[in-house]
């Protein structure tokens, strides 16, 4: 219920234009891989391995961190959750000149081809057989579009039924102009009650 709430009080103040970005210049591989180590622990006690890899050190650009954190612990999420023991993730980042991007890929159930269009939609979940028993509220991927979006980026998703699926977001590569120093980055810590709330399902449809 709280997770339904909070959900709910976000995409409420996205709708309504009161969901503040914190925007910080900041080196997005070292939040995106902390972020991802730090859950590293509960993925492998699910029995599925994880794998993080970029092709370039550091990259100042400006965005929320707490957003970040949001979108990649719901990506994450979905991953270890539709993938079945000795399973491997993947989260990949790649640099261009006009924007980063992050790739999480799992080697999970899929998504059926007449289903990718469904998944972001608010409230959808994909196909409940497929859902092991999990419970969700179905806005979570509605969440993790709007935070990209209000980032100046997009998401999209690739998968094939039974194999795997990739999700794919990109962040400008800009910097803000703001001059007031940040406060100090925090190292994600590997807090499983926090898991456990930003983890959401989405593959079931009703």
């Amino acid at each position: 219920q709280l997770r339904l709430v909070n959900n709910m009080i976000d995409i409420t103040k996205i709708d309504s234009g009161f969901y503040d970005l914190g925007l910080q210049n900041l080196d997005i591989v070292r939040v995106v891989e902390n972020i991802t180590m730090s859950v590293s622990d509960y993925i492998r006690s699910k029995s599925v391995n994880l794998i993080f890899d970029t092709d370039f050190e550091e990259r100042i650009i400006a965005f929320d961190p707490d957003s970040i954190e949001r979108i990649m612990l719901n990506l994450l999420s979905n991953a270890v959750k539709f993938s079945k023991e000795g399973g491997t993730i993947h989260v990949n980042m790649h640099n261009t000149e006009e924007e980063v991007i992050v790739s999480v890929r799992d080697t999970g159930i899929g998504i059926p081809e007449d289903k990718k269009e469904l998944i972001f939609d608010r409230f959808r979940q994909v196909d409940k057989s497929l859902t092991r028993n999990h419970e969700g509220s179905g806005i979570g991927l509605a969440l993790v579009k709007s935070l990209v979006g209000m980032h100046g980026g997009s998401i999209s998703v690739q998968s094939d039924h039974g194999i795997g699926t990739i999700f794919i977001f990109s962040l400008p590569a800009k910097t803000t102009q703001d001059e007031k120093v940040p406060p100090a980055e925090k190292k994600p810590k590997p807090n499983i009650e926090k898991i456990h709330l930003e983890f959401s399902d989405i593959y079931s449809i009703n």
